[in-house]
């Protein structure tokens, strides 16, 4: 993982179709000043995505300023929702902007009550209270200590443990990281905290046991009893397919977690917003959490999240306690108020839906004709996931994630890197704007993309 594209101008066959437009070398020679002077000024770790210098971003559509147009298959990663700069929600921060009001802290404005309740609106009951925060490791952050303090209120200081999943991810910040499953990802806290614990996520492919007797199991062997246990998080599905649970095995632990006192928290960062084909990924296994976290998709745009739940659990801190400086920020609300109201209107979620099979089969065709190259795919609605290994074994195959993204985007179709444990997944999340002519060209771009890295391993 951490592998870099090649940034050296390559001449590549010249595309014009209805949706894609490659007429240059890519990147454009030009773009290479631009790029240097993010690796001069900006870390490391900012680098990794195809190196397209981005102009403008329109519904489907990036553009570089040469004249090169890329069908978006990333939603810059899973955010646009509604689409790139959608008229609506561009309108509704310039006239929040226009209005005066651009940042008030968590003094009383009308724009952030509006929201709270739009969200609320299309959140099952009892969860009712929204706090409105910036981004989705904030958020996860939240769920956590909120489920440690009902725990501690419930039953007594012991009551902390916190559960996250193998494989998980939630943010990179402290508790996020730790709550997250990725080991990899957490070597820099070092003294890690004693009762936040991972176990096996039971996805049925990485993890053969998706009986929830392995959860049982799990938490027996870290010696932590459920009266220890304050809080389940948990991804609706896993970033790194997108994988699911079986529905059975949610149904038990959300039992358990009544039965024992247990805040299950839901992250609906990447999910949420109609992304899967349902506006919440969780209506799947047909069970409520008890706190929803979520991001990216619910302003198609501005650095925007929440935590939504009821008001036991949302109401366990004194005024001013519990704030944050860009919470809920006026521009940032009119955005999502636009974005949200296009999703509904215009029935986006439905369209993931009836279109999300269409993708699906585009993704496991290539697994039929590839089997021993591609162990797993997975989809729901407007995602998908195409997980590489290496030939004939289990073993994740980064490289060849990471040419297939590198050739899809020569050919103007465009993904971010390769995510997953072990950088092995072609994640594929169009903005749900898309219709189905521009969803089965990017299939097609994608087969070609891997008929042709195939061909290059011999």
């Amino acid at each position: 993982m951490g592998k870099e594209f090649d940034t050296t101008p390559q001449t590549v066959p010249h595309v014009a179709t209805r949706h894609r437009t490659i007429c240059t070398q890519v990147p454009h020679p030009d773009s290479l000043s631009h790029i240097e002077r993010s690796r001069k000024f900006e870390p490391l770790s900012m680098r990794g995505m195809p190196p397209i210098v981005w102009e403008k971003a329109d519904d489907i559509y990036v553009f570089d300023k040469y004249g090169n147009r890329w069908l978006d298959w990333s939603s810059g990663v899973l955010v646009t929702n509604c689409g790139h700069g959608a008229p609506e929600v561009r309108q509704a921060m310039i006239d929040q902007i226009n209005s005066g009001l651009i940042h008030n802290y968590v003094f009383p404005s009308e724009e952030r009550p509006e929201l709270a309740e739009a969200i609320a609106n299309v959140s099952p009951d009892p969860l009712k209270k929204v706090f409105l925060l910036s981004s989705g490791s904030e958020a996860t952050e939240c769920a956590i200590k909120l489920s440690r303090a009902n725990g501690i209120k419930v039953g007594g200081r012991e009551k902390i443990g916190i559960i996250g999943f193998d494989r998980g991810y939630h943010g990179r910040t402290l508790a996020s990281q730790q709550a997250g499953g990725m080991a990899g990802q957490k070597t820099w806290i070092v003294n890690l905290d004693p009762a936040i614990i991972n176990v096996p996520f039971p996805d049925g492919y990485w993890e053969n046991d998706s009986s929830f007797d392995g959860f049982l199991k799990a938490i027996e062997k870290s010696g932590m009893k459920p009266s220890q246990i304050a809080g389940v998080i948990m991804e609706s599905y896993q970033g790194v397919g997108p994988d699911f649970a079986p529905v059975e095995y949610i149904q038990k632990l959300r039992a358990w977690c009544t039965e024992n006192d247990v805040v299950l928290t839901f992250d609906e960062v990447q999910s949420g917003f109609g992304r899967t084909g349902k506006f919440w990924a969780f209506e799947y296994y047909g069970v409520v959490p008890d706190l929803i976290c979520c991001g990216k998709g619910i302003s198609s745009s501005m650095p925007l999240s929440a935590v939504i739940g009821s008001a036991k659990i949302m109401d366990q801190f004194p005024p001013g306690s519990m704030t944050s400086t860009h919470s809920g920020n006026p521009v940032c609300c009119a955005a999502a108020l636009a974005s949200l109201k296009k999703i509904v209107d215009e029935d986006l979620t439905v369209n993931a839906a009836r279109l999300g099979p269409i993708l699906e089969e585009g993704c496991r065709a290539v697994q039929r004709k590839y089997p021993d190259l591609i162990g797993n795919v997975t989809a729901a609605g407007y995602v998908a996931g195409i997980q590489t290994i290496k030939r004939g074994t289990k073993q994740p195959d980064h490289d060849l994630a990471h040419r297939v993204i590198e050739l899809c985007y020569q050919k103007g179709l465009l993904l971010f890197a390769p995510v997953g444990a072990w950088g092995q997944t072609v994640k594929i999340c169009p903005p749900l704007t898309m219709g189905k002519e521009a969803l089965e060209e990017g299939i097609a771009v994608m087969h070609e993309a891997f008929d042709q890295a195939v061909a290059e391993l011999g």
